[in-house]
């Protein structure tokens, strides 16, 4: 009878230990994805913010997915995982916080041609010009399609990246609601926001490569110009905040912009 408890227990402990098992597998697994929804869910809150007024609380919130978008694919590499729902579930939330949430946030700037004030959960109506900010999703959607089947984009990018394209809009929101340098009149202006949108819709599915964050190697051989910029970057953001952001991503496209013709002119 003891022999027969002893087995017992064994046994007990063995089948505890196999289900503890299994269900850290499942949860390590699974926790990149659950990463990638709350960078879903963060878009889906920031956009109901845009429409309550919560102008700063809408931008921290899309930082905040911009964040989560990052830590997924970390945490994913940390862990050994990967699986195809994940390069799905990544897709879907990048369009909502990067591809819907910058047309909205177009589409709150291009309405203060008729309102004159930025538009609020009472004040929103229907706009034809406005519309055209959705311009920005429909090519987010068409650079997260390609880039799902594009093999040449695993250490760069070719074209503007959606979340950089998030970035920018966000800092002229932060421009226009805060004044910054007095460009706000500028800013929510139709004739300078309807070339900046024709624009942001195009680069985004630019042949255009452009250089990532993705280091090969972490010495300054081969990095020059990502520490340059990310130094710049941090630089203008200490200095004037968010409305750095713009004019970070212009710089950003320039940069990559000048080494492509200096690639093409070489001998």
């Amino acid at each position: 009878m003891a022999a027969v408890g002893r087995h017992t227990h064994k046994s007990h402990k063995f089948n505890q230990n196999r289900l503890l098992a299994t269900t850290f597998e499942a949860v390590k697994a699974w926790l990149p994805n659950l990463i990638t929804l709350l960078n879903l869910f963060l878009g889906c809150v920031a956009a109901v913010m845009l429409f309550n007024s919560e102008w700063a609380f809408a931008c921290i919130l899309l930082i905040a997915a911009l964040g989560a978008d990052f830590l997924d694919g970390m945490v994913a590499r940390a862990l050994g995982v990967s699986n195809p729902l994940g390069k799905e579930l990544d897709s879907l939330a990048d369009m909502v916080s990067f591809g819907f949430l910058p047309g909205l946030i177009y589409y709150h700037l291009l309405y203060f041609r008729r309102s004159e004030v930025l538009p609020t959960a009472e004040s929103s109506g229907f706009d034809e010009l406005s519309l055209f900010g959705f311009s920005v999703t429909l090519f987010a959607a068409i650079r997260l399609g390609k880039f799902n089947i594009d093999e040449r984009q695993t250490s760069g990018f070719i074209g503007l990246a959606t979340p950089s394209s998030m970035l920018f809009a966000v800092g002229l929101l932060w421009i226009a609601k805060h004044d910054t340098w007095g460009l706000a009149e500028y800013v929510l202006q139709p004739g300078l926001l309807i070339p900046i949108i024709i624009g942001m819709s195009y680069i985004q599915i630019a042949e255009l490569p452009m250089f990532s964050f993705k280091l090969q190697q972490m010495g300054w051989s081969g990095n020059e110009m990502r520490f340059i910029f990310a130094a710049v970057a941090i630089v203008g953001l200490i200095v004037i905040g968010l409305s750095a952001l713009p004019f970070i991503i212009l710089l950003y496209v320039l940069l990559n912009l000048g080494r492509a013709i200096g690639r093409k002119t070489k001998p």
